[in-house]
Parts: C-alpha cells; sequence; structure tokens
C-alpha cells in the first residue's frame, strides 16, 4: 500500500501538452495589440504561469495593459485554441494505476477553472480525477492557494500523504510553501532535466507519466 493518499498534478505541461493552443493565442495577441514578435523560448515561457503576469513580464507592462492583453489572449483561446491540446502518452494508464491502488488525485492549474474543467472534460479527465482546481477569474490564486484547495476537495488532513507533480518552479514552490513532497517531470515545458528539478526540494524527478508511479506506489 502507498505512503501516499493522494497526487495532485498540474495541468499545462503535466497531464496535457497545451502548446498549439497557447502559442496560437499568444501569437493573436501580439499580432492584435501590435506587440514586438518574440522567439520561441520565449513563447514556451508563456505555459504555464498566470498570462498576464507573463505579458507583464515579457513586454514590461503595467497592471492595466498586461490585463488587456490577457482578455484579448482569453477571448480567443476560449472560443478556438483551448482544445488544441494532446494528453501524454501514458498518463491515463498512470491515473489508472493510481486509483486501482486506492490513491486520490486532482489537478491543479493556473488555469482558469471554467477553462481547466472544459479542457480536462473534453479530453476525458474528468473521469479520470477527482477533483479539477483551477484559478479564480481575476487570477489572484497562487499556485500554492490552488494546491491547498485540492486537497481540501480531496478530505486529506494530513499534507505528509500528498505528492504534488508538476514541470516547473511554480509547482515546486507551491507544494515546498505548504509542506506536500514534490516530483518534478522533465517531458513538460519548464523543467528539461532532474538538474533543473534538484535546485528545489523534491523526491525525484520523470520523464514521462509512469516514471511518476515509482516515487508514490
Amino acid at each position: 500500500m502507498s505512503h501516499y493518499k493522494a497526487v495532485i498534478f498540474d495541468l499545462d505541461g503535466t497531464l496535457l501538452d497545451t502548446s498549439e493552443g497557447i502559442f496560437s493565442s499568444v501569437t493573436y495577441a501580439i499580432n492584435t495589440l501590435g506587440l514586438a514578435d518574440i522567439p520561441q523560448d520565449v513563447l514556451r515561457t508563456f505555459i504555464g504561469p498566470p498570462i498576464q503576469k507573463s505579458f507583464a513580464r515579457v513586454y514590461g507592462m503595467d497592471k492595466e495593459e498586461a490585463d488587456r492583453a490577457a482578455d484579448v489572449f482569453r477571448n480567443r483561446y476560449k472560443d478556438h485554441d483551448l482544445m488544441l491540446a494532446r494528453p501524454y502518452d501514458g498518463m491515463f494508464e498512470t491515473l489508472e494505476r493510481l486509483s486501482e491502488a486506492g490513491v486520490k488525485t486532482a489537478v491543479a492549474t493556473y488555469k482558469r477553472q471554467d477553462y481547466a474543467e472544459k479542457i480536462l472534460t473534453g479530453f476525458g479527465f474528468d473521469r479520470a480525477v477527482d477533483a479539477i482546481c483551477g484559478s479564480d477569474f481575476a487570477g489572484k490564486l497562487t499556485k500554492k492557494d490552488i494546491i491547498v484547495n485540492a486537497i481540501e476537495r480531496l478530505g486529506i488532513t494530513d499534507r505528509s500523504q500528498v505528492v504534488m507533480t508538476g514541470d516547473s518552479d511554480n509547482d515546486a514552490i507551491g507544494a515546498s510553501e505548504i509542506g506536500v513532497s514534490f516530483v518534478g517531470v522533465t517531458y513538460g515545458f519548464g523543467f528539461s532535466s532532474a538538474k533543473d528539478v534538484e535546485a528545489f526540494s523534491n523526491i525525484g524527478s520523470a520523464d514521462s507519466p509512469e516514471g511518476i508511479l515509482r516515487y508514490v506506489l
């Protein structure tokens, strides 16, 4: 029997490769607002964090400008690009293994709650996880807040029984701030190697969804 009672997954770059849709909508916003083009490696940094923070960071925008850019992005994304994504190979099998072992699962994502529910339901993840927790409409929730929401939704009271898994420093820091274990994945968009994960408190790294299981089961 697993020591861990729950595994919480990030969405972008962990459950789903959402790059096609995000790149499309970011590029649309850049063109619509007449912003300078950015290279692919900078475009990749838009995957994961709150979108308004990404625009502010990349373009030096103030809050009003970043919120405007985020609105243009979201209006395009929700209607045209949200479902331009694919589940990572082996992810459904990994979730099934966890369920068979009695381990609860949840999603904790910076995606807005309505977007998270729509995309995960569209790909069938709503039937594979026990809870879906996204961000608020104003984007004020931190990753720590969202992970805490997921833990509460799962009914877990002992945080030592929880593992957070994700592909970015936001996931690692959020897990550390609330005292849950962390497994970094290197097949997404943030961490590219085990060495990247080692910069944060962790119990291991995985280069595939199935690789997560060795630390949990």
